[in-house]
């Protein structure tokens, strides 16, 4: 082997065993060297030339030197490659020591995955999850869907949710702790999971729902307490869950009220055992009516007309029942005295008659008075026929609403109802939710004639911009007017005024429904006059106009001035007569003058304000988006309630979708034509007029397209029969009363598909 084979290590060797090998090498070469010079010094004859020994034992010598050079070169870069080489383990030792400590730093969960999705290292604040709950942490290497796995059968995770307001998932833990998880991809593949605690998050927010819920109760309560008739909500476990105080009154018993009672303690033993059969089929699904005679405990006798609704969930339950009670004594008293009259009439009849057979004279006078009393008679039960009309129209219109009980309340509980709070808090929407639409729908025009009579309404007088309310107004009743074939006209105003907001527009709104309602034809405008130190907010028309000898006449409470040839007006008559009260509380003057022929002008005279810095700034800066999210959607709404054709198109509309809508079929095919128009999706209601129904409506307007529109349809019928029916057509079924986020996030999924 040369010297040079020698300083080169063999692969896999050592730097101590490269070491020892070229000590080895280098005192070898000196021993080498020392026996050159012995032997080139002993001068036997057998050897070289003494000169030619010594240069060769020179060159040999330089040599030995180049080679120890070489080496001991060598050694000091290995020396420095094991410096370099210990410098790099302590600094990734000191980096993957600070790594550690700032895992450990962090307030969340923390779980680090490698590319193959295999547990790498997590922090004490994961692990203390697993602690808590007794069960062994997950070990290095555990792939993330064992991990998972583990948690939901160990029962570390009670509940998981969807988090609809941002990324990840939101678990409730045993330890009653919710927590978000959030995912990271790293560049190699691998990946981070943070768990971050948002107890106090999800308790805050709670907490303000309770709230709203709660102030949504009181405001319930307020109202249905002036409605004129028992009611009341019972569960489906025969307990008093609502009443309102009338309710109360009546079945409190020694002062108690009857809330959360069952029925069995609220009424007495003998009139429990007669609603009991009403009860059980009203909570099988089937609405009840019927007349009973009953006694409070204080002793007084009533005779009561009850209608019982059932409340049934979107699984087709029945969940409870809505309780309308209306005290019909009077009405039943003077049918029992007409009745009484009669027979009294008929029997004094016969003996006038047996007495004074031969007394023509008498008889005549009998005659008389017979056709006398006959006559008070029927003015009597004509007075009595037009106060029940009156009495039965008012009960009959609260007992229409209140069979539609989820009307008004879906937009505020909307939001609420797509989050799960448990079982309790869920419970708790439901009831609000149905509270709400019931005052809505139940009380309506009569309702705000009777709580502006009792002061229960207050105004809120604050400086604020006609400009959002004036545009709101202007677009809800340009569609009203176009569906009527009249123009609407808006004049827009930035001009700032003193009054409640709410109720201004009420009146406008009041002002605007009376110029369609009797404008045939023409043009509708809305604007606004300024004077030195109010506006004037006007409403022209060129309706028929109203006499002069009338005009104080209107603000009268059901007085309702209809032309000759018009049609005939639904209304009650209570539009202007609510405008009155209102302008009256806000001291607003209202004033009208109309020629006739020609049209009508009502205005309302409103001081002009001043907003506050901070609110001018607000006002300068609101910003409304009109973004619908549906992409101007081509869609036809059939129903046969008028009323409803616009409310959805009003609403549709606000989505930035193109509405037409239609009362049937014939109305439809008058304005369009149904096989060749273009249309995304058909949005139809099941119970149509002259015994038509949606289905066979829609299957008609497919069976002509070449390619069939997507279908909503629309009923109140919850029977099962129906629900299958509608789904093996392939259409998507809602109930009554709908949900406006419902319905959109249908028609985006229907759009989208």
């Amino acid at each position: 082997m040369s010297v040079t084979d020698t300083t080169e290590a063999a692969p896999g060797y050592s730097r101590d065993q490269r070491i020892a090998e070229l000590e080895a090498e280098n005192e070898r070469l000196r021993k080498i060297r020392d026996a050159l010079i012995v032997r080139v010094e002993s001068g036997s004859a057998h050897k070289p030339e003494p000169y030619a020994v010594f240069e060769h034992s020179v060159v040999l010598a330089e040599q030995v030197r180049e080679r120890t050079e070489a080496l001991n070169q060598t050694m000091d870069e290995l020396k420095g490659s094991n410096k370099a080489l210990n410098r790099a383990r302590e600094e990734a030792e000191t980096t993957r020591q600070r790594l550690v400590d700032a895992i450990e730093s962090i307030a969340d969960g923390f779980v680090l995955f490698d590319h193959r999705h295999r547990l790498i290292q997590c922090n004490s604040r994961f692990r203390s999850y697993w602690k808590h709950s007794g069960v062994e942490v997950p070990p290095a290497g555990t792939s993330i869907a064992e991990v998972k796995q583990r948690a939901v059968s160990s029962g570390l995770i009670v509940e998981e949710h969807a988090n609809a307001s941002s990324e990840g998932v939101v678990f409730l833990l045993s330890n009653g702790r919710w927590v978000q998880m959030t995912e990271r991809h790293t560049r190699e593949g691998g990946l981070v999971v943070l768990y971050s605690d948002i107890t106090d998050v999800k308790n805050s927010e709670m907490a303000r729902r309770i709230k709203a819920l709660e102030e949504s109760e009181r405001w319930i309560r307020v109202v249905t307490d002036h409605v004129p008739a028992l009611i009341a909500y019972v569960g489906a476990d025969m307990t008093v869950q609502f009443c309102n105080k009338v309710y109360e009154a009546w079945y409190g018993r020694n002062g108690e009220s009857p809330l959360g009672k069952h029925l069995q303690e609220v009424h007495q033993p003998e009139l429990y055992r007669r609603l009991l059969p009403h009860v059980q089929k009203v909570l099988k699904g089937s609405s009840v009516n019927f007349e009973f005679e009953e006694t409070n405990d204080t002793g007084e006798t009533r005779y009561m007309l009850r209608a019982y609704v059932p409340n049934v969930d979107t699984e087709g339950r029945v969940t409870g029942f809505f309780v309308l009670i209306r005290d019909i004594t009077d009405r039943r008293k003077t049918a029992l005295a007409l009745e009484q009259a009669y027979d009294d009439l008929e029997q004094r009849v016969k003996e006038r008659t047996a007495a004074l057979t031969g007394l023509n004279q008498q008889l005549r006078q009998e005659i008389d008075e017979r056709a006398q009393v006959e006559a008070r008679l029927r003015d009597a039960k004509l007075d009595a026929e037009r106060a029940n009309l009156s009495k039965t129209k008012f009960l009959a219109a609260v007992s229409h609403d209140l069979l539609q009980p989820l009307n008004a309340a879906r937009l505020f509980t909307s939001a609420l109802q797509e989050h799960s709070f448990g079982p309790k808090a869920e419970g708790l929407v439901r009831s609000v939710s149905t509270s709400l639409d019931d005052v809505e729908n139940l009380l309506g025009t009569l309702v705000d004639i009777s709580k502006l009579d009792a002061g229960v309404i207050k105004p809120d007088i604050m400086a604020f911009d006609l400009r959002d309310l004036l545009n709101n107004i202007a677009r809800e009743f340009r569609q009203m007017a176009l569906a009527e074939g009249l123009t609407l006209d808006f004049v827009p105003s930035s001009a700032v005024v003193e009054s409640d907001s709410q109720l201004l527009a009420r009146i406008l709104r009041n002002f605007l429904t009376n110029a369609i309602r009797y404008t045939g034809s023409g043009r509708i405008l809305l604007g606004c006059r300024r004077r030195s130190d109010h506006i004037l907010l006007q409403v022209w028309d060129t309706g028929p106009g109203i006499p002069g000898d009338k005009l104080t006449e209107i603000f009268q409470e059901f007085k309702r001035i209809r032309p000759a040839g018009s049609q005939p007006d639904k209304g009650l008559g209570l539009g202007l007569a609510i405008v009155d009260k209102i302008s009256r509380m806000l001291g607003h003057e209202v004033t009208v003058s109309s020629i006739e022929g020609k049209g009508s002008v009502f205005s309302v005279k409103v001081p002009v304000g001043r907003l506050q810095p901070k609110r001018q700034a607000q006002e300068e800066n609101r910003i409304v988006s009109n973004d619908s999210g549906l992409g101007g959607a081509r869609i036809w709404v059939i129903d046969n309630d008028h009323a409803i054709c616009s409310g959805m198109k009003t609403l549709l509309e606000g989505w930035d979708c193109e509405v037409l809508a239609a009362v049937s079929l014939e109305d439809l095919e008058r304005q369009v034509d149904p096989a060749e128009s273009p249309v995304d999706l058909i949005l139809a209601d099941y119970h149509l007029d002259n015994d038509e129904n949606g289905v066979d409506v829609v299957a008609n307007i497919n069976g002509r397209r070449h390619c069939p529109a997507p279908v909503v349809m629309i009923t109140a019928n919850y029977t099962n029969e129906l629900k299958q029916h509608i789904r093996e057509l392939g259409y998507v079924l809602m109930n009554k009363p709908v949900k406006p986020l419902k319905l959109r996030s249908a028609l985006s999924h229907l759009l989208r598909g």
